[in-house]
């Protein structure tokens, strides 16, 4: 069933350059049809590494304009290659792409629409290394969103995704944050768009060349999910309306 389906793999890159290869030589070339590596103007060699590594589809920010406009730019180059699934994996080698199979086996045999790799499910989180105080953050900020949100998801916060074209085609990504909240502002689309979100258990690794957000970066992103979590309970229950839940 998988094999009549166009998979893409997007790759939102920011000086990915020391671990690049590792996430590129376990894809699972007989299943991905096409790989997509944007580059958030890197001050490594990504781009360089990434034409060694023979990916096809490169784009390159002149400048940095953050996280979430450069999955902007990634979904926008998937749908326009016409995706059925497209996988988000970030390149830094804390995910392992030896899920993708399963992710993409979900949505294409139309069990879900959408497939989260949580690092939460299975201990994942802890035996890989994650801090402490992220892991509690982690949990006090997905209880919260639980709460408002009405869903039951282990976390929101993880870097592995997997969507059916069709959803990213009805919901508006290109209006939410450039910045590292526009992950949780996606899910809120989705969940409030009403599609089933799947969550499979995934191992993580923490080391040094992995990207990791800064304590300032970390604060304010906490209080972004919050803010997006009260809009998501205020538009969900007609108290307030908000642009980026219309769809497109």
């Amino acid at each position: 069933m998988i094999s009549q389906k166009k998979v893409v793999v997007i790759l939102p890159a920011y000086n990915a350059a020391l671990t690049l290869q590792k996430i590129v030589e376990e894809l699972p070339n007989d299943l991905v049809d096409e790989v997509i590596l944007t580059d958030d103007a890197s001050t490594d060699n990504t781009v360089e590494v990434a034409n060694k590594l023979g990916i096809k589809h490169i784009v390159c920010h002149e400048k940095n304009l953050g996280y979430g406009a450069n999955q902007k730019t990634c979904y926008a180059k998937a749908l326009e290659l016409q995706a059925d699934i497209i996988v988000m994996l970030h390149p830094d080698y804390q995910y392992t792409p030896k899920l993708i199979p399963s992710m993409a086996y979900i949505i294409a045999n139309d069990i879900y629409p959408v497939v989260l790799g949580s690092r939460i499910l299975g201990g994942g989180a802890l035996k890989g290394g994650m801090p402490l105080y992220k892991y509690i953050g982690n949990r006090l900020l997905t209880f919260f969103q639980n709460l408002m949100t009405g869903a039951k998801l282990s976390e929101y916060h993880t870097g592995y995704r997997a969507f059916a074209s069709e959803v990213l085609r009805n919901i508006d990504f290109m209006k939410n944050s450039d910045g590292f909240v526009f992950d949780n502002e996606m899910l809120s689309q989705i969940i409030y768009a009403k599609y089933n979100i799947a969550e499979i258990t995934c191992p993580t690794k923490y080391f040094k060349e992995a990207s990791s957000i800064s304590f300032r970066n970390g604060i304010r992103y906490s209080l972004g999910v919050l803010r997006v979590s009260i809009q998501h309970f205020l538009q969900q229950n007609n108290i307030m309306s908000f642009n980026h839940y219309r769809k497109q």
